[in-house]
């Protein structure tokens, strides 16, 4: 329930917390032992919760660590959709890339936390971590042609083999990114890098995606 003001109610700020209890619970249990070590049953003793209740706020184990980046699967689209009048969706798509470079946006793969690295490297050790992350990779595909779709004007065949392409653009620049920084190059080294191989990413992309409209 909301509040008046707009602010959360009572009772929605108390399943907030509990909903984040979990999830730091289970984050530092996975970090400590590995995610394959650690079972539902000690994620929440942990956490001072009956398993009902934490399968109420996350029904698999794997939601416990990917639920942190539900928000950015639909993050292509929300750009395109966002964009200003005028802008080509490519091109707002590259700057809002290279924006999340320089704020060292996790999901650029260029942060290099302790905790980041250390989750990242977690979810590629887990098979079933890594499975979620291709289904995560295919949501932000098809949210990213129905908003090309739907604001560009673009056939839905084009939609669709232009969200792959880019989404596959920036999900390869993110490994890169990640891969380096977990053989041990700072943030910082690897930045100038990084944007030089969006900016290349993005000029090939462009070579291809010229126009998302259909030609009249």
């Amino acid at each position: 329930m909301v509040a008046v003001d707009g602010m959360p109610g009572l009772r929605e700020r108390k399943k907030q917390r509990t909903r984040a209890a979990i999830s730091d619970a289970a984050i530092a249990l996975f970090l400590e032992h590995g995610f394959n070590q650690v079972s539902v049953a000690q994620v929440a003793e942990a956490a001072e919760v009956s398993k009902r209740t934490l399968f109420a706020y996350f029904p698999t184990k794997e939601d416990l660590v990917l639920h942190r980046l539900a928000d950015h699967e639909a993050e292509a689209a929300r750009v395109v959709r966002g964009r200003p009048p005028g802008t080509a969706p490519l091109d707002e798509l590259r700057a809002h890339f290279l924006r999340g470079l320089h704020e060292r946006d996790p999901i650029t793969g260029l942060n290099d936390h302790p905790h980041v690295l250390r989750l990242t490297r977690m979810i590629q050790d887990a098979p079933s971590l890594a499975a979620r992350m291709d289904r995560f990779k295919a949501g932000a595909e098809q949210a990213l042609a129905r908003a090309l779709q739907e604001t560009a004007d673009t056939p839905e065949l084009t939609a669709r083999l232009a969200a792959v392409q880019i989404v596959g653009v920036q999900w390869v620049l993110a490994q890169d990114n990640a891969a380096r920084l977990a053989a041990g190059t700072p943030a910082d080294t690897r930045h100038p890098g990084a944007v030089a191989d969006a900016e290349q990413a993005f000029a090939l992309l462009a070579d291809g995606l010229r126009d998302l409209t259909p030609r009249r």
